[in-house]
C-alpha cells in the first residue's frame, strides 16, 4: 500500500476540535529521514492513537510536539497559533506533557520528589513545601487507583510501579495534551483498566490524549482516531468506527498477520521422558519490612519447555527471575540446574556458569550499554571467552556477534553500529544474542516484548520456538494475556510472591489466568 495523505484542509478540520495540527512535517537526521511530509491532527477530548512499527517515526513526531526535537520542515499550529518551542519546559508551560517509553526518573529521589522535579512548590522565602508536594502526590496516585508510598525511593519500586509514577509526574501539571508512549508495557490487565478509567476522566475534562502502543487490542478498546505511520510517512488516518485490528496490521506492515504466536497443541503436556533441567525448591526472598517478596516458591521444568509466568504488578515475577540469576539474595530454598545445586551463596557468575541467563525487563538500563556497538554489547556477558594472554580477541568477538545477527535476524548494516541506533525489537534480539553466547541451559526472559512492535514480537516468539526445539528451556514473564496464552507450553501464575496455579495448555484461558492471579494460595502438591 503506497503512502497516502489527506488534503491539507477539509471541512472536517474545521468541524473537529483540533488543538494541535502538523502539516507536511519532516525530520531529517544525518543519513536518515525519520519523518517525510507527515500530516497529523490532535483532537481535544479524544484518544488520538498513533501507531506503526519500530522506526516508523512515531516517537520522533511526539518529540517534536513535546519540544524535545525541532522539525526540519513543515508547519505546526497549537490552539490556532504557530507552534515553535525549543524545550520540553516550554511545551509543558503550554500544557503539553509526555510520558516516554523509556523511564526517565531519578532513582535516588522519592516518589513525591520525582513528581515535582523542575516545578517544586516553594514558600515565600523559597523554601520547599515538602508537605504540600507529598499531599498532592498522594492525591494523584489515589486518583490513579494506586497505593504507592510517596516517600519511597524510586530505586525501591518495580518497573511497573515506576511506570505509574511516570504517568503521575505529568498529571500533577495542568495538561491540555497528554502524550503516552507505551504506557502499559509493564502493567497487568487490572492496572491497565485503572489507567483507562483515568483517561476517560481526562477526556471528559477536554484533555487531548496521544496514545502510542503496540498492544493492538487495547488500542481498539480506547482509541477514537487512528493514524498509521510507516517508514516515516503517513499511511492513513481513520475514525474509531472504521478501524479494527486487521485494518491496523495491514497498514502498519503492508500485509495481514494472523494466528497465535506459536502453534502449540491444545492438549500438549510436558514430555514425561524429557530430562528435568531446573528444579526450584522452597525459594524465599524477604522484603524490607519483614515480609516476603517470594514465599516458598517451588516448580520444575524439563528440557525444551517454554513456560510462561503471569501475574499482576507486584506478584513477584521479576523478583523470582532476579533471584534465580543472583541479582537478589534469597533467604531460603535452593535450585538445581542440570544436576548442579545452587544456594543463596552462589553469585551471578556461578549461575551463568551453571547454565542460567537472564534477559531483563529494562533492556536499556540492565541489558545494554548504549554507548557501545552492537558487537561489543553482544560479547559483553562472555568476555572471559575472548580473554587471552595478549588481551581480548576482538576478531572472535566480531565473528560471534555476526553469527548472532544472522541467527536472530537482527536488522543492522554493520555490527560496529551503536546499539542505540537499532529499533527496540532489534535491541531486544541483541540482548537475547548476548545471553545465548553463554550457552545456557535455561533462558529467563522478563517482559521480552516490552516496547516492540507486532512484527518484532512474532519474530521473537519464532526464535524462542526454534531454540526450544533445539533443547533450550525458556521461562518468560509477561503481563500480556495474549502473549501468555499464545506462546507458552504451560503457565505458572503468581500472586503475592506465591505460585497460585500451574496451567497446562488444555486448562489455559484468559479467565483462568485472571482468576488465579488474584488467589493467594495454591496447593503445592499439584506442582510436584
Amino acid at each position: 500500500m503506497s503512502p497516502a495523505k489527506p488534503a491539507s484542509e477539509t471541512a472536517a478540520d474545521h468541524a473537529e476540535p483540533v488543538v494541535f495540527r502538523a502539516r507536511s512535517v519532516s525530520k531529517v537526521y544525518p543519513g536518515t529521514t525519520a519523518l517525510n511530509q507527515v500530516d497529523f491532527d490532535v483532537l481535544r477530548g479524544q484518544v488520538n492513537v498513533l501507531i506503526g512499527e519500530n522506526g516508523a517515526g512515531k516517537s520522533t513526531l511526539m518529540k517534536i510536539l513535546a519540544g524535545i526535537e525541532r522539525p526540519t520542515g513543515g508547519e505546526l499550529v497549537f490552539e490556532g497559533q504557530p507552534f515553535d518551542v525549543a524545550s520540553p519546559r516550554e511545551a509543558m508551560a503550554l500544557g503539553i506533557g509526555i510520558v516516554h517509553q523509556e523511564l526517565n526518573l531519578f532513582p535516588n529521589l522519592s516518589v513525591a520528589q520525582n513528581l515535582f522535579v523542575g516545578r517544586e512548590r516553594r514558600g515565600p522565602a523559597g523554601t520547599l513545601r515538602h508537605g504540600e508536594q507529598r499531599r498532592i502526590a498522594r492525591e494523584v496516585l489515589e486518583r490513579m487507583g494506586q497505593s504507592i508510598d510517596v516517600d519511597r525511593l524510586i530505586s525501591e519500586l518495580s518497573i511497573g510501579q515506576q511506570q505509574i509514577v511516570e504517568i503521575a509526574r505529568v498529571l500533577v501539571a495542568d495538561v491540555r495534551i497528554l502524550i503516552l508512549d507505551e504506557p502499559t508495557s509493564s502493567l497487568s490487565e487490572s492496572e491497565v483498566a485503572v489507567l483507562f478509567r483515568l483517561l476517560a476522566e481526562l477526556k471528559q475534562q477536554g484533555v487531548a490524549i496521544v496514545y502510542i502502543s503496540h498492544r493492538l487490542e487495547e488500542l481498539i478498546e480506547i482509541g477514537d482516531r487512528f493514524t498509521v505511520l510507516r517508514d516515516g510517512e503517513l499511511i492513513e488516518t481513520g475514525p474509531r468506527g472504521d478501524v479494527d485490528i486487521p485494518w491496523l496490521v495491514e497498514r502498519m506492515v503492508g500485509t495481514r498477520i494472523e494466528g497465535p504466536y506459536r502453534e502449540v497443541p491444545a492438549d500438549q503436556r510436558p514430555d514425561p521422558n524429557a530430562p528435568e533441567i531446573l528444579a526450584v525448591n522452597n525459594l524465599q526472598l524477604p522484603n524490607a519490612i519483614g515480609g516476603r517478596l517470594l514465599d516458598d516458591v517451588s516448580f520444575r521444568v524439563t528440557a525444551g519447555e517454554i513456560v510462561g509466568f503471569y501475574g499482576l504488578m507486584g506478584a513477584g515475577r521479576t523478583e523470582l527471575f532476579e533471584t534465580l540469576i543472583g541479582l537478589r539474595q534469597a533467604s531460603g530454598g535452593d535450585l538445581v540446574i542440570g544436576g548442579r545445586r545452587l544456594t543463596e551463596k552462589d553469585d551471578i557468575a556461578a549461575r551463568l556458569e551453571a547454565g542460567l541467563a537472564l534477559v531483563p525487563e529494562d533492556r536499556q538500563l540492565l541489558g545494554l550499554v548504549q554507548s557501545q556497538s552492537v558487537a561489543r554489547n553482544i560479547a559483553l556477558t562472555n568476555l572471559k571467552r575472548y580473554a587471552g594472554l595478549a588481551g581480548l580477541d576482538f576478531g572472535a568477538m566480531d565473528r560471534d556477534a555476526q553469527r548472532m545477527v544472522r541467527e536472530l535476524l537482527i536488522k543492522v548494516s554493520d555490527t560496529d553500529v551503536l546499539i542505540s541506533a537499532l529499533s527496540g525489537g532489534n535491541q531486544q534480539k541483541a540482548v537475547v544474542g548476548k545471553n545465548l553466547l553463554t550457552e545456557p541451559k535455561v533462558l529467563l526472559l522478563d517482559e521480552p516484548t516490552r516496547g516492540i512492535d507486532i512484527k518484532a514480537r512474532r519474530e521473537l516468539f519464532e526464535i524462542m520456538d526454534r531454540l526450544a526445539k533445539q533443547g533450550l528451556t525458556i521461562l518468560y514473564a509477561s503481563s500480556d494475556l495474549a502473549e501468555i496464552t499464545g506462546g507458552a507450553d504451560r503457565v505458572l501464575v503468581m500472586a503475592e510472591g506465591q505460585i497460585t496455579a500451574d496451567l497446562s495448555r488444555a486448562e489455559l484461558s484468559e479467565d483462568a489466568l485472571v482468576a488465579h492471579s488474584q488467589v493467594q494460595r495454591f496447593e503445592k502438591e499439584s506442582l510436584a
